[in-house]
């Protein structure tokens, strides 16, 4: 068959809202406000108050910027869609899509890594803390958070660039690296895609059990101490909660993707497919912002001077 990775694609997970097209663009456009709204909001909160230039609050700060970067490779070029009578995107729009999706995911997790550790240092070695997580290593944290998966999914995407293509279909609302590994002419060629996205999953695997094993210890450490057990209320259950949210939906999809039925209806198939895009972003700040009180105290301190003027 002739190779297509020059021509346009076809997003066709949209075949079926055609009739509901203007009530979802209203829809996901507000649901778009929002992540903006409570994102944004925390950020600048972070970043405005001297008293928040702490490492947890400046790594969730990073986890919020991951979210706009995410939501972003996402959103607009669903809106356009959904107001287009044609879902098309070019094969480089498609594998740049790709890109920032894979990228967000592997980076939120790297994060939460980066977090479960930095709560262990400030509960079990609280003495060392400030040496511990200095400036300088905090920069290398937040780095390793950003750029590492982002040239871990750069391996895999450019992989993927190289196949040659035979069907121009993808059954999705965006562009999946695995989806687009499926459509390659020869399967012998997609060999080391496979084995590049297994050693990807493992590695990305291994941080969820870091993160497990962390929050583990600090909860053997904190059940005999008041007063590490109130730091571990206030500052870990955040934290636990995000995990969690952020491992329903990507092992929702992801087993979806690789092993569900294509019986499905494709209004569900769709749902499963967005939910880390729709629920994490919104859910993090909003629970951070009500649970940490230094931010909580600083936003309400905000409304109740605007409100007085």
């Amino acid at each position: 068959m002739q190779n297509i990775t020059a021509v346009i694609l076809y997003l066709s997970g949209l075949n079926e809202t055609r009739s509901h097209r203007f009530p979802l663009f209203t829809l996901t456009l507000l649901c778009y406000c929002v992540i903006l709204l409570v994102n944004i909001c925390l950020i600048a909160t972070i970043i405005l108050d001297k008293n928040l230039h702490e490492p947890m609050y400046i790594l969730l700060c990073t986890f919020c910027m991951n979210g706009l970067y995410g939501t972003t490779g996402f959103y607009p070029k669903f809106l356009w869609d959904l107001l287009s009578p044609l879902h098309i995107i070019s094969y480089s729009g498609c594998l740049v899509q790709a890109l920032v999706m894979y990228s967000f995911a592997c980076s939120d997790l790297s994060i939460l890594a980066v977090m479960a550790y930095d709560r262990y240092v400030a509960i079990c070695r609280p003495l060392e803390y400030h040496s511990i997580m200095s400036k300088q290593r905090l920069f290398k944290l937040v780095c390793f958070s950003w750029l590492t998966p982002f040239c871990i999914i750069a391996t895999n995407i450019s992989l993927t660039s190289r196949l040659k293509l035979c069907s121009p279909y993808i059954a999705r609302l965006f562009c999946v690296n695995w989806v687009i590994v499926t459509l390659a002419c020869f399967p012998t060629q997609t060999i080391i895609n496979n084995i590049v996205a297994y050693i990807t999953i493992i590695i990305y695997v291994f941080h969820g059990f870091f993160i497990v094993w962390s929050y583990m210890y600090l909860i053997k450490t904190c059940v005999n101490s008041i007063e590490n057990r109130a730091k571990f209320m206030q500052t870990c259950v955040p934290h636990l909660f995000s995990l969690l949210t952020f491992l329903a939906t990507i092992v929702f999809d992801v087993m979806s993707m690789r092993f569900g039925s294509k019986d499905l209806p494709q209004n569900l198939q769709n749902f499963v497919a967005i939910e880390f895009l729709v629920i994490p972003p919104i859910m993090n700040p909003l629970i951070y912002g009500f649970k940490l009180t230094k931010i909580r105290n600083r936003i309400l301190n905000v409304i109740t001077l605007k409100t007085k003027l």
